[in-house]
């Protein structure tokens, strides 16, 4: 067993920043999207690209960030990683056009995609000394998240507000230098022999991005037109050849006898429903209290700030506790089943509505669902993975939460667009968009509730991902 680092506490502060950073980046545009789309012509259904690009890069080289940092060294990729993030934030942030826009949060992407799996598996080194302190500073790093997120819609709401909306980009060059050099507070990691699956890369970020492309123009050109049959098939294509590929090179990305880790297929089903739920909800809420209740971006984010701070709390001070005493399984389950009950809530918004009436009640809801599953199936995924695989692991449970965002956001923002949400300035036509884009999206997760509850064992899950190798190294059958 390696030495413990004198350090480690102090350099869990710089990994959850950089979860807080990676979080917030996500959810700082929420507030902003309306003036984005003003500035930059950004049409109704082609704003989920402000968002998608992000998501797309991120989700779909998350598994390369985790393979190169195993082989390259954690912190050299956790740096790189910041490097390129600096650099979309510049990009994004001077666009003058709606392409260039999407550039840059593809390669801000990019930069998460790098220092996701990357800051995992420092941690893990760190902390993989001691079952109890691995498990604390788990929760504090995941609670990193709901605290990025909502540091993200207050700072969308000041900067919009009362700066400009670049600024929500140009805030992570600061933080992002500082942050740099912080980092020789990270334990340095030599790089280790290895093949890079480039090919097998391309071929998930590929797919999944023409998926979302074709998803986004159906409602256009037509769901069964020539143009829309096959971009879904060549997504399909490319995604089959990602797993073709990963069976037959030597040095897969994902190797595939990681799914006998015990309940990782299942969590990671969870996690993809999760995000193919939440994420949408969080995108035609934003759009619901600006373009049909008339808010400003500052007052936009200040609504959201109740659901956000309730996240927080619950995933920092309850959830870890609920996890110990009944398990991992009824909190996914339940978790997305009430999230689901939340969404169902808010598909009744009115055009005429109010934030006490029509959004704050339904929201809490959806955040309470969203606390008691996000960290317990997070922590499922990864507890079988033995320590050598945990930023495979780590990218794995994270691509899956991406991808259910990115093809969740995609496919509602077709159904919102077939219901009247392309229609601006007309509110019971966007109402009518938004609330079909809010049921869906609880029918997402009330099947992905169900499913949990059917299908995953019933043992309690781990509270850290074990050190050792076993069962997936001595090839044990495991169950979802």
């Amino acid at each position: 067993m390696s030495a413990v680092n004198p350090r480690r506490w102090w350099a869990l502060v710089v990994l959850a920043a950089a979860q807080f950073m990676v979080i917030m980046d996500t959810s700082i545009i929420g507030v902003a999207l309306p003036e984005m789309q003003k500035d930059l012509g950004f049409s109704q259904g082609e704003l989920q690209w402000v968002f998608n690009a992000y998501v797309i890069a991120f989700g779909g080289l998350l598994l390369l960030g985790g393979r190169l940092s195993d082989l390259l060294g954690a912190r050299k990729i956790f740096n790189t990683g910041w490097v390129v993030l600096i650099a979309g934030s510049v990009v994004a942030a001077a666009a003058q056009t709606a392409w260039v826009e999407v550039v840059g949060r593809a390669v801000q992407g990019v930069g998460g995609a790098l220092i996701a799996p990357s800051a995992m598996t420092l941690l893990m080194m760190l902390f993989a000394h001691d079952p109890k302190e691995l498990g604390k500073a788990m929760a504090l790093y995941g609670a990193a998240a709901p605290a990025g997120g909502t540091a993200g819609v207050f700072l969308g709401g000041v900067f919009t507000e009362w700066l400009s909306w670049p600024w929500i980009f140009i805030i992570y060059v600061p933080i992002g230098v500082a942050t740099l050099a912080a980092t020789k507070l990270l334990p340095a990691v030599g790089s280790r022999r290895g093949a890079v699956d480039v090919l097998g890369a391309a071929a998930v970020t590929a797919g999944l991005a023409l998926a979302v492309f074709a998803i986004v123009r159906a409602p256009e050109v037509g769901w069964t037109s020539t143009g829309t049959v096959l971009q879904l098939a060549a997504a399909a294509a490319l995604l089959v050849l990602f797993f073709v590929i990963q069976k037959t090179v030597r040095e897969p990305l994902m190797p595939l006898g990681i799914w006998r880790v015990p309940r990782l297929g299942s969590a990671n089903l969870a996690m993809t429903l999760l995000g193919a739920a939440w994420i949408p909800m969080w995108y035609f809420l934003n759009l619901y209290l600006q373009q049909v209740l008339g808010y400003g971006a500052f007052a936009s984010g200040a609504a959201l700030l109740p659901m956000t701070g309730l996240l927080m709390i619950f995933m920092t001070a309850i959830t870890a506790k609920l996890m110990a005493r009944v398990g991992a399984k009824p909190l996914i389950g339940g978790g997305l089943l009430v999230l689901a009950a939340g969404l169902l809530w808010l598909s009744a918004v009115e055009p005429t509505g109010t934030f006490a009436v029509d959004v704050l009640p339904a929201s809490l809801v959806a955040a309470l669902g969203m606390s008691l599953a996000y960290i317990p199936a997070m922590m499922t995924a990864m507890s079988g993975a033995p320590q050598e695989q945990a930023g495979l692991a780590s990218g794995i449970v994270n691509t899956t939460y991406q991808v259910g965002s990115a093809l969740g956001l995609a496919a509602l923002t077709a159904v919102a667009t077939s219901q009247g949400a392309g229609r601006l300035g007309n509110l019971p036509a966007l109402t009518d968009g938004f609330s079909a884009a809010f049921a869906w999206a609880a029918a997402i997760a009330a099947v992905g509730g169900l499913i949990t509850l059917l299908v995953m064992r019933g043992d309690k899950a781990a509270a850290a991902p074990q050190a050792d190798a076993a069962p997936a190294a001595r090839g044990e059958r495991a169950g979802v």
